[in-house]
């Protein structure tokens, strides 16, 4: 058995992160570093008639201002957004190469100085004058223009999914549940605003980025620029945060490296806080809908989901709602389709639980109406429905929901709940509690990742992969796949990533991380492995000599076989003998396909006690409990963290979190974390996470489905239910304002 794997190790990369040896990529200084400073335009539609530098340029440190008259055009200026293996721009048009401006936000200039100070006042100095064009910024501005979509996620996935006759089951149906929600939009505001130091050395570019995939980011500027791959390098071993934001390559990176090739020395370009709201992508503004239809006995028989959201003028982009609605319950009626207006905006992104965050709460707070309308406890009307295989009549690749909805229960405390509403007090504040199912989609889009594995004839081990730490604990859990892997001890092993120069791996997206990195580690370790043992047998030297290959193990570095502990070598002496200073290996595995016959979703339960003051809305979580099934879990502290985290971002995502646009001018409402409220620790409760293990032979060889994203679906769902369960009042907004829950 396995003994690093599994084990709740401490942080590898936590002393350097306490002690502050750990560099960011905005903490990144070169010699000669210059700085440079966006000018984002100010309206939401137009093109600029005039831009007056003149101030700009006489400003003390300046060395140039480049705009759409002077920055070079692009090789390939209209990219596709993608993640499969391909560049991976954030939208598909490109700022600075017209006098177009298609959102307020959008780059018009950029200023290099001598340091960040004097960039961003010389920034303020340029003076520009628009053509204000007619513009659509809200869903309710352009709902009659609204059309259906055909594919999501730059095109990876369909817009819409149907089987059977809904209709017909719909009007067939004893009990109907029908009901509409709205979201404001979210922004992802990580500690760390998005940041780029780009340098040019005899025509090699080298980019240090802060990203969730330094593969896409060398990927995106590559194509962008015309340069070939092997002249682009990017850098990232520490990102501090990044929560879908950047995984996908916005403008500012190319911009950083067409500036320093303009000035002749290293740029760094920092996003402002203000600037992260319109130039890293967000969580778009939408409405959803959900009808469902049921038998008495609680049982699903139809089932319509609908979105409509808004996107930019350039790409079909809205998150994927139906994912999890289409095959989490057994529903032999299902329609879902997606539909979007064309705003002034910028494209829409990945935010942490994409697509499902938002329709998860769509289901779970119908179900739980659906529940009520019946009479049947919320928890059994979804063990009931429970789909034993997917939308698809596939066998799930592991299951686990019934055994996380059951022990979250037993862990909060549900049985003998009084489902009445308003019906427990706790002096001045109403009580309730509440639940929801949680899933994930499992995703498979990635091509084949590669690591790699050098063992030294002391013992000692490297083991490296493209990727980068952007808090999730990559560094420890891949040290303790590859120690296993090899049979060393965890202290002999060391993780090496954050360099395109290391063999590559996908973005860290969709909870894929975990996965895809882990079994392109453990390919690469076993297969040094192997090698090694292959060299025991064959030397005649050695105590193994002749033995069957498949009888030997690995632990601790000593090589034996498995009946015969006694007989064997270590590592270093069989490598000492045979004069191998170091051995090495590389590693890579590919993906099962996208239409793999299997069911792919990660399982979790999630459960909620909230106090509400009905006389002014106020709301506040008292705790959470969430139980989750993510196949194998690597390290149950760093997992537990992510879920906690994920639980946290959730309760925002109910209570706080959200975004408006001024329609008048075309801007966002709030602009920084004064205004955008996110949950601090005052507005932490006791959160509770525990695990349902289960073994998973088909998504990757570890069986390893992620944590990233579960973590936060079903939190406001369970939230939001909870709300009614102690007002009786059912929200359907999200955040839950004051003004929602108030009596």
């Amino acid at each position: 058995m396995s003994s690093a794997i599994g084990s709740p190790i401490d942080r590898v990369d936590g002393p350097q992160k306490v002690t502050g040896a750990a560099r960011y990529t905005a903490e990144i200084v070169l010699p000669h570093m210059t700085y440079a400073a966006v000018v984002a335009a100010t309206v939401a539609s137009g093109r600029v008639a005039v831009i007056d530098t003149g101030r700009a340029r006489g400003a003390e440190g300046v060395l140039a201002i480049l705009t759409h008259e002077d920055l070079p055009k692009l090789a390939e200026p209209h990219l596709l957004p993608s993640l499969a293996g391909a560049a991976a721009p954030g939208q598909s048009f490109f700022p600075m190469q017209k006098d177009v401006v298609h959102y307020a936000g959008q780059p018009v200039a950029l200023v290099v100085a001598d340091s960040h100070e004097r960039a961003q006042y010389a920034a303020s100095l340029v003076e520009v004058t628009y053509e204000r064009a007619p513009s659509i910024t809200t869903i309710d501005e352009g709902r009659d223009a609204a059309y259906e979509a055909e594919r999501l996620f730059g095109g990876l996935l369909p817009a819409r999914d149907e089987r059977g006759d809904v209709d017909t089951a719909m009007a067939e149906a004893e009990v109907r549940v029908d009901v509409a929600y709205r979201f404001a939009a979210n922004h992802h505001n990580a500690i760390e605003p998005a940041a780029t130091t780009a340098v040019w050395d005899d025509g090699r570019l080298t980019i240090y980025d802060s990203t969730q995939g330094i593969r896409a980011s060398q990927l995106t500027v590559a194509q962008l620029l015309g340069m070939p791959l092997s002249d682009v390098r990017v850098i990232t071993h520490f990102v501090g945060g990044g929560f879908g934001s950047k995984a996908m390559v916005w403008p500012h990176v190319t911009l950083a490296a067409l500036a320093a090739r303009h000035v002749g020395r290293p740029v760094k370009l920092s996003l402002t806080r203000q600037q992260m709201f319109t130039s890293a992508g967000h969580r778009e503004e939408q409405e959803q809908q959900l009808a469902i239809g049921a038998t008495r006995d609680g049982r699903l028989t139809a089932m319509h989901h609908e979105k409509l959201s808004i996107t930019s003028p350039f790409d079909d982009w809205a998150e994927p709602a139906t994912g999890v609605s289409s095959q989490l319950y057994a529903c032999p009626n299902y329609r879902g389709e997606h539909r979007l207006v064309r705003g002034n905006t910028m494209t829409p992104t990945f935010t942490r639980g994409p697509g499902e965050a938002v329709g998860v709460f769509v289901l779970e707070t119908a179900m739980d109406e659906l529940a009520h309308e019946l009479g049947i406890d919320p928890l059994e009307l979804r063990v009931r429905n429970h789909a034993a295989v997917d939308g698809h009549g596939n066998p799930w690749s592991s299951d686990g929901l019934e055994e996380c909805l059951r022990h979250g229960a037993e862990l909060f405390g549900w049985a003998g709940r009084n489902p009445v509403p308003r019906s427990r007090r706790d002096g001045d504040w109403l009580i309730g509690t509440g639940m929801a199912a949680a899933a994930y989609p499992v995703p498979l889009f990635m091509p084949t990742q590669r690591a790699r594995a050098r063992l030294y004839a002391d013992g000692s081990a490297v083991v490296q992969a493209g990727t980068q730490e952007f808090g999730t604990g990559v560094l420890t859990a891949m040290t303790q796949v590859a120690a296993d892997g090899l049979g060393l001890p965890l202290g002999s092993v060391r993780f090496e990533a954050g360099d395109t120069d290391l063999p590559n791996v996908s973005s860290a997206v969709g909870s894929a991380g975990a996965g895809m990195i882990s079994a392109a580690v453990h390919a690469a370790a076993t297969a040094l492995r192997d090698q090694l043992v292959a060299t025991a047998v064959a030397d005649a030297d050695s105590p193994l000599h002749g033995a069957d290959p498949a009888t030997i193990e690995v632990r601790e570095g000593r090589i034996t076989q498995r009946e015969y502990p006694g007989v064997g070598e270590t590592y270093g002496e069989l490598m000492q003998r045979n004069r191998l200073a170091d051995a090495e290996a590389p590693g890579s595995w590919t993906p099962p396909p996208l239409d793999t016959p299997h069911g792919l979703l990660t399982f979790g339960a999630q459960f909620a006690e909230v106090a509400v003051d009905p006389e002014i809305g106020l709301v506040r979580a008292r705790r959470m409990v969430g139980v989750f099934a993510p196949g194998r879990v690597l390290n149950p502290k760093t997992a537990r963290s992510q879920l906690v985290g994920g639980m946290l971002w959730g309760l925002g995502q109910a209570l706080l979190e959200g975004n408006r646009m001024d329609p008048r001018h075309g801007r966002w409402g709030a602009t920084s974390l004064g205004e955008y409220l996110v949950p601090v620790n005052a507005d932490a409760p006791e959160v509770t996470v525990d695990f349902v293990e289960l073994t998973d032979t088909v998504v990757n060889p570890l069986g390893v489905k992620g944590v990233g994203e579960i973590g936060q679906v079903g939190v406001a769902a369970a939230i939001g239910n909870a709300v009614f369960h102690a007002t009786g009042r059912r929200v359907r907004e999200l955040p839950m304002a004051a003004e929602l829950v108030m009596d």
